[in-house]
């Protein structure tokens, strides 16, 4: 039997959310939220994107193959693993006696050498999980393997720190809010492009949202979708919540693009639009404190070369661009883009020519403030688990360090508990 409340859920987010939402709205829902508008305004949190720092989280979604990315050249158990695979060390962009990047991570590889991006090597968690749904559902909410979090690691900062009304304190450039925006209260939207102004409620997101450079897994459910609590919610009140986000969002979208100027030139792909969306944001004084976005195709199972080489470059590219716009609006010293994977691969190839689920893998990090180059020791290729890298650096050190250094606010409520933190940041 079909869920009636379900049915009328499912029909609101059509009418309010469904495909784009127009530069205008409905006169009803204008009446409606004109009595609340002061109400909103004078509860708007006095730290914004506007003035403080920002941070964008970038997902490489389907597991980043971390061992071609950051290539140790000087292991001889590297090339062993991967004889149809490894990067020649010769075409490898050094950055010590022992590993290195790449070769299409030009981009990547000036940034280091000019301490505005770091590596921090070997990083995971306890006992890692190889599923792609459950794996990116532990790095979106921060929780140890073995239980599970309803909302998302950005969404409680959100709850946490940024305080007021604002349903934009978090923004997903794509169709669906993923679950690291999901939050208690709601105050992340998504956009899914500058024509066509889509926006769904943090409370309520859909499952993860994957780029069309190339295609990663997505996976979801009932609850995911639409919540746990959803019976408890009054339908009203579910209406007006839907609504104010989307007036509110839609506006003030639409009044930074037309006040912010293009940057730097971006790459034609999906990611370096989405970057650019950012930047315009950014740039245009959007108050958002956090903005996500994604890029899939990195789970390469089969035929891995050119395949991998061709969503690096991508990913390379569009980063890069994104960092020269941030240096030309002098916004670069307020700006932290960190990038992660649910997992990285395993060290040998398959029979495929490719590479299965793993563990441990890199993260990379872009901005001014940062010290830069590499942290922490590559993993070691003779002490395996399971044929897997093993991490060294839990993430949430990594989160712990960006929400207490760089958000400015306590992490153990937002992690669940303290973590340790890493040298990242200047001074």
């Amino acid at each position: 039997m079909t869920d009636p409340f379900f049915t009328r859920r499912k029909f609101l987010r059509t009418v309010i959310l469904g495909g784009a939402i127009a530069p205008t709205v409905p006169s009803f829902v204008n009446r409606t939220f004109a009595a609340l508008d002061g109400v909103a305004a004078s509860s708007f949190t006095p730290v914004t994107g506007r003035d403080d720092t920002i941070l964008v989280v970038m997902q490489l979604a389907g597991g980043n193959d971390g061992l071609n990315t950051v290539i140790p050249f000087a292991d001889d158990a590297y090339f062993k693993a991967r004889p149809g695979l490894a990067i020649p060390a010769d075409k490898v962009r050094r950055l010590d006696d022992y590993c290195g990047l790449h070769p299409s991570l030009e981009n990547l590889g000036a940034l280091l050498g000019e301490g505005q991006a770091s590596i921090v090597q070997g990083v995971g968690y306890p006992n890692p999980n190889r599923s792609h749904f459950r794996a990116t559902e532990i790095w979106h909410t921060a929780s140890d393997a073995d239980k599970n979090e309803a909302y998302g690691w950005l969404g409680r900062y959100c709850d946490a720190a940024c305080a007021g009304e604002d349903p934009s304190a978090g923004i997903a450039i794509g169709d669906q809010v993923p679950q690291a925006l999901r939050s208690e209260s709601g105050k992340s939207v998504a956009i899914g492009a500058p024509q066509d102004y889509q926006f769904q409620d943090g409370m309520n997101p859909a499952p993860m949202e994957t780029d069309d450079d190339a295609s990663a897994p997505a996976g979801g459910s009932i609850d995911m979708l639409f919540g746990a609590s959803d019976p408890d919610v009054n339908v009203a009140d579910f209406l007006q919540r839907t609504a104010l986000d989307a007036v509110a969002s839609s506006s003030k979208v639409q009044d930074i693009l037309r006040k912010s100027h293009r940057g730097a030139d971006y790459p034609a792909t999906d990611l370096g639009r989405r970057l650019q969306l950012v930047a315009r944001l950014i740039g245009g004084g959007m108050p958002s404190r956090v903005y996500y976005v994604s890029l899939g195709g990195f789970d390469t199972h089969a035929n891995q070369a050119g395949a991998h080489d061709r969503q690096l470059s991508v990913f390379d590219q569009a980063v890069g661009a994104f960092c020269r716009d941030m240096k030309a609006q002098g916004n670069f010293d307020r700006v932290m883009l960190l990038t992660f994977s649910e997992f990285g691969r395993r060290v040998a190839q398959n029979a495929s020519g490719g590479t299965d689920h793993g563990a441990a893998a890199p993260l990379f990090l872009f901005g001014g403030a940062l010290k830069g180059g590499l942290l922490g020791k590559h993993p070691s290729l003779s002490k395996l688990e399971r044929g897997d890298l093993v991490h060294h650096t839990d993430f949430r050190s990594v989160y712990a360090t960006l929400l207490e250094q760089w958000l400015k606010t306590p992490s153990a409520p937002v992690l669940g508990r303290n973590f340790g933190r890493l040298p990242l940041l200047r001074g």
